[in-house]
């Protein structure tokens, strides 16, 4: 997969209004990308506007998982750090960075995007600002992992999360 140069403006663009909301319809992504495991099912890695959907399938048991600032309204809360349910265990990290680490973590994502299992979306304004994905699958169990990359002065905020899923 490669890095997808998104023709819209980003509608996500504070990362302290992030918010995860579990269960509620999946909407459209702006890019996305399917994997499937014979044994863990199948997942797929949406970007938004800014901000990330996942779903996963299983033996007819269905998560999503939506981090975004419509997540609160959508019936979520305040992005967590940790959030543990049956089988589920998500995980976030907000950091303020300098430019410098900004920028290298920005390249990075981009560089690590062109493999199969990733998606990645970029925003106008700012070629650093960006949403990427990747998942896998183990033993019957789906691992994700996310970026949200968003610049400012001097720097820029870099929300990570970490999520398992075990049906």
């Amino acid at each position: 997969m490669s890095v997808h140069l998104l023709d819209v403006a980003p509608t996500d663009v504070d990362a302290g209004a992030l918010g995860l909301v579990l269960g509620a319809p999946a909407p459209a992504a702006l890019a996305a990308l399917s994997l499937h495991d014979d044994i863990a099912g199948s997942v797929m890695l949406g970007v938004l506007g800014a901000s990330h959907v996942v779903v996963a399938e299983s033996g007819g048991r269905v998560l999503t998982e939506q981090v975004s600032c419509d997540a609160v309204r959508s019936g979520g809360t305040r992005l967590p750090e940790v959030e543990e349910q049956q089988g589920y265990r998500f995980v976030s990290r907000t950091e303020l960075v300098a430019e410098d680490e900004f920028r290298r973590r920005a390249a990075t994502l981009r560089d690590e995007a062109s493999g199969e299992q990733w998606v990645c979306g970029a925003f106008p304004g700012d070629r650093d600002a960006l949403t990427a994905l990747t998942a896998s699958a183990d033993a019957g169990e789906w691992h994700w992992r996310t970026w949200h990359l968003y610049p400012g002065p001097g720097g820029g905020t870099v929300v990570s999360t970490e999520s398992r899923w075990r049906p």
